[in-house]
């Protein structure tokens, strides 16, 4: 069956419909380093709707005028597309507004109110609005009670002529029970189907991708199982450290801020089954279906397959970097992990007895995101085994997004001599054109109401009773020997022992 008689590869355009971007904490290093760039690249492409106007909302005092510059300087930084278009920057600024006001100052949202139908009548953007929550998650609460009860947020079931949609950065709690508390206070003044929390790991080319590659290619698809497949990588390796985030690094360590959400979310994709459609509601099945499949691990478990970390002094690419304890606002004693690594098993048919290995780490030696595919070894009954090396398909998240699959060849000459070669697929250089950044996707796409890519209620909830029990264990049983591995290698010993103990090793990235 072709693609184009195929109902599941159809391809839908996506009309933006008017509306305002109302971006809530806009005076933030989110706004300017990822949000902006993304809105210019997305007017320079011609996909922001043909009405739009967007309005930031923050404390600091400034006018429209100031915080327009402030943005072009942020553009200009941080776009993708350089050089910069001037007529469509300009443009594009004379659609921003700033609104001054605390998130919960009431006074505050009646202006906004009054501002925004002010923006319909000059932009004709219909009453549409996209609240985005780039705030503190305690402001979380706070700014949907004072939508409500302000009169800004449109009921779905009332109202065909205009809606409201409202976009969550993560984190999505602390652990379970937060994230149950998080989500009647929000649905206690919006409809699940208007939340959209945003994962930007969900908006990269490369994971968009992995349901084509997986359902759109028999040859692998066919293999995708626990006949053909030894065991799976999932990495998130960083070559920098928490930066100014010490506050919230130290509330939320790197199992919360990074294998709760995105490494959940790159699990559930790649072992999920094949939804009936590419309607958001039959994906979110699938990937749910894996999440509740995880094998729990007990508390007298945890220590035999999870391992933590914290960097100590070391050298990235060449230069002197300091322990996570000297970082700012770091307790100088600290027992916050820098880096985890877990082992974690699938209870469902096709995964029966597969591992799973995570590992997501903060001063490693350099930056690199992948999914690693290892196939079981063929019988080594013409070839000597220890010439063979198993064939491996990497899935790269960045940077340079890809696929490559190793094999193995024989070198020219006399001597029937082994070497594993590789296929490699780069995006930018087969479309000749760099991916979109995740953002600008993931923008779009809440303008246009697809909720595909960002994660559902139970999705979240799921990944939170699977890690909340271990996150308890850990709190209770303090590390003693942090730090444990020096900035610029790759992780404490106990991490390659995880995978030794099994005889396999970590993929060098």
């Amino acid at each position: 069956m072709d693609k184009d008689s195929n109902p599941f590869f159809e391809v839908e355009s996506k009309i933006l419909a008017p509306s305002v971007l109302v971006i809530f904490g806009a005076t933030g290093d989110l706004t300017a380093r990822k949000l902006f760039p993304a809105l210019y690249n997305l007017a320079k492409e011609g996909q922001l709707p043909s009405h739009f106007a967007c309005v930031a909302y923050a404390r600091r005092p400034k006018n429209s005028q100031q915080f327009r510059e402030e943005m072009k300087e942020a553009i200009c930084a941080h776009s993708r597309t350089q050089p910069i278009d001037q007529k469509v920057l300009d443009s594009f600024l004379s659609q921003v507004f700033y609104h001054q006001a605390n998130l919960n100052d009431d006074e505050g949202y009646e202006r906004l109110r009054e501002r925004l139908l002010d923006i319909d009548v000059r932009f004709g953007t219909r009453g549409n609005r996209v609240y985005y929550l780039a705030t503190q998650p305690s402001f979380f609460p706070v700014v949907a009670k004072k939508l409500g009860t302000h009169g800004l947020i449109e009921d779905p079931s009332k109202s065909r002529d205009r809606w409201t949609r409202v976009v969550v950065e993560k984190p999505f709690g602390h652990d379970e029970e937060s994230a149950e508390a998080l989500q009647r206070d929000l649905t206690e003044y919006f409809k699940e189907e208007q939340i959209y929390r945003i994962d930007h790991y969900l908006g990269k080319e490369t994971v968009q991708n992995l349901l084509v590659f997986r359902f759109a290619n028999a040859i692998f698809e066919s293999l995708w199982n626990n006949n053909h497949i030894d065991h799976i990588q999932i990495s998130v390796a960083e070559d920098i450290g928490i930066g100014t985030r010490g506050n919230f690094f130290e509330e939320a360590g790197i199992l919360r801020d990074v294998v709760q959400n995105h490494m959940m979310q790159l699990l559930s994709l790649v072992a999920m089954e094949s939804p009936v459609n590419l309607q958001p509601l039959s994906i979110h099945d699938e990937k749910v279906k894996v999440l509740e499949a995880l094998r729990p691990i007990k508390e007298e478990e945890v220590e035999e397959y999870v391992v933590r970390g914290q960097y100590g002094p070391g050298y990235i690419h060449g230069k002197e970097v300091q322990s996570y304890r000297h970082e700012t606002n770091v307790d100088p004693q600290s027992p916050v992990e820098t880096y985890v690594a877990m082992k974690l098993f699938i209870d469902n048919w096709r995964w029966a007895g597969v591992p799973f290995y995570l590992r997501a780490g903060k001063m490693l030696p350099k930056r690199a995101s992948e999914i690693a595919v290892f196939f079981k070894e063929a019988p080594a009954i013409i070839f000597n085994q220890a010439s063979q090396h198993s064939n491996a398909l990497v899935i790269r998240i960045q940077p340079n997004e890809g696929i490559s699959l190793r094999m193995n060849a024989k070198i020219p000459g006399i001597n029937n001599t082994i070497q594993p070669v590789k296929m490699d697929f780069l995006y930018s250089s087969y479309f000749g054109i760099a991916p979109p950044e995740a953002y600008e996707r993931l923008l779009c796409d809440a303008f246009v109401g697809d909720a595909t890519l960002f994660a559902r209620e139970d999705e979240v909830l799921a990944s939170w009773k699977f890690l909340s029990p271990i996150l308890e264990h850990l709190a209770k049983k303090k590390p003693q020997k942090f730090p444990n591995y020096a900035a610029g290698t790759w992780g404490p010993e106990a991490a390659e022992e995880l995978l030794l103990k099994d005889q396999r090793r970590w993929r060098l990235l």
